[in-house]
């Protein structure tokens, strides 16, 4: 065998050196059948380490390239364009893992050294069967989705409009603003939420690139990045948007008028059947609610639909459809935002049991001025002089499997009890909590502020409420002080953490991934964080993991800069590790067919042996390259390039493994 490999071993600082004798690796490896060269350095992903590699490829005519270190996620782009540089197919490289899969996992540094000259050997022989492959491009439609009308939706849709592209925002409800059109102030500013997000609302509404598609949702998502077709369905509002101006006429002659649980109020407030949410809504357009109208529902609304008659602009509309709106897109920002936790699944602190326990979203909507109680903190009609804080519902609790921290009940927490404190100065104020996670830009500043206004903070998990008399009791554990107690309180609030939104079709439709926490899997939680596995599909904001406002609006303008890039380019390159037929192996049985997650293969006539037969075809564009297809294979037509049989075997063989 001629020696055309190169074999390159990384130290990774320690990371690799501390376990692996990195000089016995380089020594076993030069043996290897066509390994020309093995050497060793300590940064190899550094431009020395670089350097050293692309001078043996040009000074030693190497073929093929092994490179012995980290994980192919972190560095296998990296070297690919190492060898590019060097004037070698990047597709000619091959990286044997033995840091994550070897060093990082064995204490006994012989062991790990057999261990690492194993996995190289392996790699080696694999190195010897790939074949040079090439990049195929497609053009960009220049236009961009933005699914969510959160503050990261919004975010990302301007900073996209303003980079000049179009612009589809979807929102499933009848207004864009999300959660934080809902909150009282922000912390740890004490901003007016609603001052600082409506004119971004207005900003969307007003842009000339970006086109707004409230309540309507997307169904489904075909095509690749750069070239999707999106099917939006667009929801019936019995309201014609070009003719209503928004005068209100129609609520307030509603017959359900304030006998509708407001979902904008979180339960706090009441509306009609026909209503905006709130009274900075973008859209500022009545929709009704084909659920709950009696005339939808029942066919009769007095003696005529009382809304339609009190309607000047004659924008009532109970003829409307539902209809299905097909969009080209390039690429798409995922911006689907959080749930509430719900309360009601901690039955101990009585959510349901007792109108005085409520959570953080319903107090935001007591404390607002534009709230149903116009910004006083009532119960009942009187206000508390008693006021517990329990954080951490729904957050940090194993027995839920929620085990993550939720980031902003902590910091929301001393924003309601300053809160309390302002309107309420007489109140005594009770915070129970297990540790106080203040990490922001001015959290800590905040959060001595809060304490220094005589709100109580007690360090130990509340257990239980429970009603003695006229009052409500905490029960709790003092961790500090190491006692049980009670306290007794008028109103208590509890700090709920946020959840995955329930968005199973969207989910499917762009094939995303989630994590154990059940929110989307981002590509690469430190390098890609906004990148998913579906190429040309980007995460911003809470649909990746809890954040705050701050952290939700870099992050939806770091999404956006990342869809921008292929509309700006024009053109995609297409990776070329996919699977392919052999055609006169292939059976046309379909079984890959219904395997392929993709819809990327279908069945194809040609003429075998003069006679027309069906056979697989692979879809190079919409082939992501899982390999699935390839393992369904009953007759061995479809392989996979870099990843053959013969390239598998190689390995095991290698391995020694029979």
């Amino acid at each position: 065998m001629r020696k055309k490999i190169g074999v390159y071993v990384c130290h990774c600082g320690v990371n690799i050196s501390a376990t692996v004798d990195i000089e016995k690796v380089c020594k076993l490896a030069s043996g290897l059948p066509g390994v020309a060269a093995a050497k060793d350095y300590t940064y190899l992903c550094s431009d020395p380490g670089q350097e050293l590699i692309k001078k043996d490829i040009k000074e030693l005519g190497l073929e093929k390239v092994v490179i012995a270190a980290c994980s192919p996620r972190m560095h296998e782009q990296t070297f690919r364009g190492t060898c590019e540089e060097a004037e070698l197919n990047p597709y000619c490289l091959e990286m044997a893992n033995i840091r994550e899969q070897c060093s990082w996992v064995h204490k006994e540094k012989d062991k790990a050294t057999r261990k690492a000259a194993a996995l190289i050997s392996a790699s080696v022989a694999k190195a010897s069967l790939l074949e040079p492959l090439s990049e195929k491009e497609v053009d960009v439609i220049p236009k961009a989705l933005v699914i969510g009308g959160g503050i990261s939706g919004i975010q990302s849709s301007l900073d996209i409009a303003d980079a000049g592209f179009g612009v589809y925002l979807v929102e499933k409800d009848p207004s864009i603003g999300g959660h934080m059109a809902q909150l009282d102030k922000t912390f740890p500013t004490l901003d007016c939420s609603a001052c600082i997000l409506t004119p971004k609302m207005v900003d969307v509404y007003r842009h000339p690139n970006i086109e707004l598609l409230t309540y309507c949702e997307v169904i489904s998502v075909d095509g690749f990045i750069g070239n999707f077709k999106v099917k939006v369905r667009k929801k019936p509002r019995y309201v014609n948007i070009n003719k209503c101006n928004g005068c209100g006429a129609c609520a307030e002659a509603c017959l359900l008028k304030g006998r509708i649980a407001s979902e904008f109020e979180a339960g706090m407030g009441k509306r009609g059947a026909i209503y905006v949410p709130f009274p900075q809504a973008v859209p500022l357009v009545y929709t009704i609610d084909s659920e709950k109208c009696l005339f939808l529902r029942k066919g009769k609304c007095g003696k005529s639909p009382a809304c339609k008659a009190a309607c000047g602009p004659e924008a009532i509309d109970f003829e409307q459809k539902e209809e299905i709106i097909e969009l080209e897109i390039g690429t798409i920002v995922v911006a689907t935002g959080f749930d509430v936790f719900p309360a009601k699944e901690k039955p101990e602190y009585g959510y349901d049991a007792y109108s005085n326990v409520i959570t953080g979203l319903e107090f935001e909507r007591l404390s607002s001025a534009s709230g149903p109680t116009f910004g006083k903190i009532k119960i009942g009609g009187k206000e508390p002089e008693d006021v517990v804080f329990i954080q951490c519902v729904g957050s940090r609790d194993k027995e839920l499997g929620n085990e993550y921290c939720s980031r902003v009940c902590c910091m929301y927490t001393a924003k309601q009890a300053h809160l309390v404190r302002e309107k309420l100065p007489n109140a005594n104020i009770t915070v129970f909590y297990i540790d106080v996670r203040a990490f922001g830009k001015g959290f800590e500043e905040f959060y001595d502020r809060v304490k220094k206004e005589g709100i109580i903070y007690r360090r130990g998990n509340a257990s239980e409420v429970y009603r003695r008399g006229e009052k409500l009791i905490v029960r709790a554990e003092d961790t500090l002080l190491g006692e049980a107690l009670e306290v007794e309180t008028d109103l208590v609030v509890l700090s709920t953490g946020l959840v995955q939104r329930d968005v199973g079709e969207l989910k499917n439709a762009l094939r995303l991934s989630q994590s154990s926490d059940r929110f989307f899997l981002e590509a690469h939680p430190k390098l890609r964080p906004m990148d998913t596995a579906t190429a040309g599909v980007y995460l911003a904001g809470c649909c990746q993991g809890p954040k705050d406002i701050p952290d939700s609006v870099a992050q939806a303008s770091g999404a956006a800069a990342k869809a921008i890039v292929p509309l700006a380019t024009g053109k995609v390159k297409i990776d070329p590790i996919i699977s392919f037929v052999d055609e006169n192996i292939c059976r046309g049985c379909g079984i890959c067919i219904t395997t392929c997650p993709y819809d990327a293969i279908e069945l194809k006539e040609i003429t075998r042996d003069g006679y027309p037969v069906e056979v697989a075809f692979v879809n190079d564009v919409l082939c992501k390259g899982c390999g699935a297809c390839v393992a369904s294979c009953l007759s061995g037509a479809i392989q996979q390039r870099s990843f053959t049989d013969e390239q598998i075997l190689s390995q095991i063989t290698a391995l020694g493994v029979e």
